[in-house]
């Protein structure tokens, strides 16, 4: 991911986010009457958020509804090219989250799976990407909170 420019919101564009935050499917028009707006501005203000990369507008699902057992985040160790192996290992398809980060791990992904076999599978093609040295696996329990309400407060 490239560093980009932090953008400055003024407060009715973090009030426009809060409430699809809240609900995602919210109307324009119901937003506008939240923030003091007609439902065109409030639908050009959320093109140009959308537009700026400031925001995306997404359907969260849970996992384990959806027949994936297993949710974990993977502590990666490496050496040599860091950017390559983090970008070795975002290509990877069934990886959700990819984090280059400074402390015990040098990266941090995140991932679902099936079932046991296919959290094996996985592992071996992660351990296979060049520059990966070792591992450590943390295997979510219970989700406990999962917030998106970043940039807002």
């Amino acid at each position: 991911m490239d560093r980009r420019a932090s953008v400055q919101l003024d407060e009715t564009a973090k009030r426009i986010i809060e409430q699809l935050q809240q609900d995602g499917r919210r109307s324009y028009a119901a937003i506008g009457k939240a923030v003091g707006l007609s439902e065109a501005a409030v639908r050009q203000r959320v093109q140009k958020l959308l537009d700026a990369g400031v925001m995306q507008i997404v359907g969260v699902t849970d996992p384990l509804m959806l027949g994936f057992s297993r949710q974990l985040m993977i502590g990666v160790k490496c050496e040599g090219d860091l950017e390559r192996a983090a970008d070795d290992l975002a290509a990877i398809d069934e990886i959700d989250y990819v984090v280059i980060t400074a402390g015990s791990f040098d990266i941090l992904l995140e991932l679902v799976c099936e079932n046991d076999g296919q959290l094996l599978e996985l592992l071996g093609r992660i351990r296979a990407v060049p520059g990966v040295v070792s591992t450590e696996s943390f295997v979510y329990l219970k989700l406990r909170k999962q917030t998106y309400s970043w940039g807002t407060r």
